[in-house]
């Protein structure tokens, strides 16, 4: 290239420092990179986004796929890349994205300190419904087009303040999304760890080699019960998290005494899990024969008859090919019933959750081993979706603050996915576009799996 082209064309690129004020408004911090809250300098009293500087040099594989993603994926309720600026001086990438006041992570620890000050104020019914189905309705339009999401969990749940998209669901962090094919290829090969553990289907925990999307619908299914009792469901320690081997022996011990031990005749693939000889060694069946998931919800009075537990335990699922999909569940009788749905996941109430607050560089992201072990009194580690990179006040509110003060709109939902549901045999533009930029054989994860977005 001319030398004096590429000097030209540098003098010419837009420098994020140019364009935005962010000096001192970090909000997030992980392995990832950093995080601010900005705004546009010749428009200061515009709205706010989301600044997210790449870690490291130049941009990775994992980075250039989770841009080409973003920047073909249009819904209402996946993060939108607005813009991506390379800085030529110190080869740093950003990225641009609309700034999420809130997530599920931190508005579930608000509740649950409620809890903690025995002054208990559950999520609000017609907010849980709310957020469950627009979660299932950007989850859809990614399984519509080939895409698995892959790591699933609240802070990766964000949703919108104050604007005019107060109380929308924005699904986050598309860095260990990929494209699923059919026949499918074997996934595992190229990153066998995935899903936050908390959050991870039976069959990663087993070391399945194709697995599907319905691995992100058991993690709904996780996230939608810890809406219902604001406590993780499947919560356990995770001394070795960082561990390339799929089987972990005590999230297993843990699910099981939830739901129970599986049985051959209603998970009859278990049998072809390459850790099924491990299970049948570490596990006696007899220690969970009292085990149930309507026990588990019974005690956080969720009710076995009520909408809401029926389409819990259709989300939750051993066996993965018996498991619902995005799109059954959105036709579930739980969306059907009063309160409907809304695209306002807020509506008729006043936003009591605090809003993010600005972290130093010097704030330490060490935690202690207690929090690990007792979800009531974790801190934001950037563990199974307790992010170090938030930090926000949290305090108990009454119930009157969330007294619906009118009668909210029904949510018809976007559900503009290109090319077929989740079930069809066409691939999406999607699908299409990233099989051409990234084949999956040749693909390779250079992300951890502690990585994350804001």
């Amino acid at each position: 290239m001319d030398f004096e082209f590429k000097l030209k064309t540098n003098e010419q690129r837009e420098r994020v420092e140019d364009k935005f004020d962010f000096e001192g408004c970090k909000v997030g911090r992980g392995t990832y990179g950093h995080v601010y809250k900005a705004k546009q300098k010749d428009c200061p009293n515009g709205k706010y986004f989301a600044l997210k500087q790449i870690e490291g040099t130049g941009i990775s594989m994992s980075a250039c796929r989770e841009i080409a993603l973003l920047r073909e994926l249009k819904h209402s309720n996946v993060i939108a890349l607005q813009r991506v600026f390379l800085s030529h001086a110190d080869r740093k990438v950003w990225l641009l994205f609309d700034f999420a006041e809130h997530d599920l992570w931190h508005i579930i620890k608000y509740h649950r300190a409620s809890k903690a000050q025995k002054k208990a104020v559950p999520v609000p019914k017609p907010m849980v419904k709310s957020l469950l189905y627009q979660i299932l309705d950007g989850i859809h339009y990614l399984h519509s087009n080939w895409v698995l999401h892959r790591d699933l969990k609240p802070a990766n749940i964000l949703v919108m303040g104050e604007g005019p998209e107060k109380g929308r669901v924005k699904i986050a962090d598309m860095g260990f999304a990929r494209l699923f094919n059919a026949p499918l290829k074997p996934l595992a090969d190229l990153d066998p760890v995935v899903v936050t553990f908390w959050y991870r289907a039976p069959e990663l925990l087993l070391g399945a080699r194709h697995y599907t999307k319905a691995i992100d619908i058991w993690a709904i299914g996780c996230i939608f019960a810890e809406l219902l009792t604001c406590e993780p469901i499947f919560h356990c320690r995770q001394e070795d998290i960082k561990t390339s081997n799929p089987y972990h022996h005590e999230q297993l011990d843990r699910i099981f005494h939830v739901m129970g031990f599986p049985q051959e005749k209603d998970w009859e693939d278990i049998r072809k899990m390459p850790e099924h000889g491990t299970l049948q060694k570490d596990f006696r069946k007899t220690n969970y024969v009292s085990a149930s998931l309507w026990k588990y919800m019974e005690k956080h009075k969720v009710k076995q008859d009520s909408k809401a537990f029926q389409l819990l335990s259709k989300l939750l699922v051993m066996d993965p090919n018996k498991r619902i999909t995005s799109d059954q569940s959105l036709q579930d009788p739980y969306f059907k019933e009063e309160p409907l749905p809304t695209s306002d996941a807020f509506a008729g109430m006043t936003i009591p959750y605090p809003k993010r607050e600005f972290i130093n560089d010097d704030d330490s992201d060490s935690k202690s081993s207690a929090a690990k072990t007792n979800p009531g009194k974790q801190e934001n580690s950037d563990n199974n979706g307790q992010p170090s990179t938030k930090r926000v006040r949290v305090s108990a509110h009454t119930a009157d603050q969330f007294q619906q003060k009118q009668q909210p709109f029904a949510y018809q939902g976007q559900n503009n996915q290109q090319g077929q549901s989740s079930s069809g045999q066409q691939t999406g533009h999607v699908g299409r576009f990233l099989q051409q930029q990234f084949p999956t054989n040749n693909t390779q994860n250079q992300s951890t799996p502690n990585s994350r977005q804001f």
